[in-house]
């Protein structure tokens, strides 16, 4: 009994770090309301790997529009699509901070909040990773509804777009039925379904030339750190 125990135990942890790993994404993945900020990173890293294994030939001027928000938008752009937005203090104090050192910024929104609610049912919030002013990455956190399979959220996404169905997406390892991720040339489609209700459902979008431009500057200062070999 003891034995099937710890067989179980070590079950559950691989399970909860395979899911940890998986949805942090760098913008929240499987809790997007607590955790979203500090995914765009681990995003942008996975798509780069992922990259070479895509088929799927799509260039950046086809990737989705999500509610009307698309990878490259200023803050400015992005501020002009909720009313009020701007004198919100959580806003305000988000848009008041630096750049990091490599031209990073981070913007969150929710839709909620603002006159114009009504265009975004669904939704709780927005996450924003801004490179150089342009948005690389973009994470929406739904509010439901649940899912019995990832496939049925895919499907319903893509209506209306170029992307491709359900079954030509890559479902991630070990959350087969709930996350799967479609990278093509120069963007990457990442979508999750779950939570009560689906309240966890989230759909990211990357912009891979971004995330490489990112990844680069962070290889450039990490050898620059590093101390010269004595003589």
């Amino acid at each position: 009994m003891i034995m099937n125990m710890n067989l179980k135990l070590l079950a559950v942890t691989a399970f909860l770090l395979v899911f940890a790993c998986g949805c942090k994404l760098e913008t929240s993945s499987a809790n997007p309301n607590a955790n979203a900020k500090s995914s765009p990173a681990m995003a942008s890293n996975t798509a780069s790997a992922e990259r070479s294994t895509s088929n799927c030939s799509l260039r950046r001027d086809v990737a989705p529009v999500l509610h009307g928000l698309k990878i490259g938008m200023s803050p400015q752009e992005v501020l002009a699509l909720f009313p009020e937005s701007k004198d919100d203090a959580e806003v305000k104090a988000l848009l008041a901070r630096p750049p990091s050192q490599f031209g990073g910024t981070e913007l969150v929104i929710h839709p909620q909040k603002y006159p114009s609610k009504d265009k975004f049912p669904g939704i709780d919030h927005i996450n924003f990773s801004f490179l150089d002013g342009h948005a690389h990455t973009i994470n929406v956190g739904y509010t439901g509804p649940a899912y019995a399979h990832i496939d049925e959220f895919v499907n319903k996404f893509v209506t209306g777009t170029s992307l491709p169905p359900a079954d030509q997406w890559q479902a991630y390892p070990g959350m087969d039925t709930q996350m799967k991720t479609l990278t093509c040339q120069d963007f990457e489609v990442r979508v999750f379904a779950g939570g009560e209700g689906g309240n966890l459902n989230y759909v990211l979008l990357t912009d891979l030339e971004a995330s490489k431009t990112l990844k680069d500057r962070r290889a450039k200062a990490k050898a620059q750190a590093k101390p010269s070999p004595s003589p």
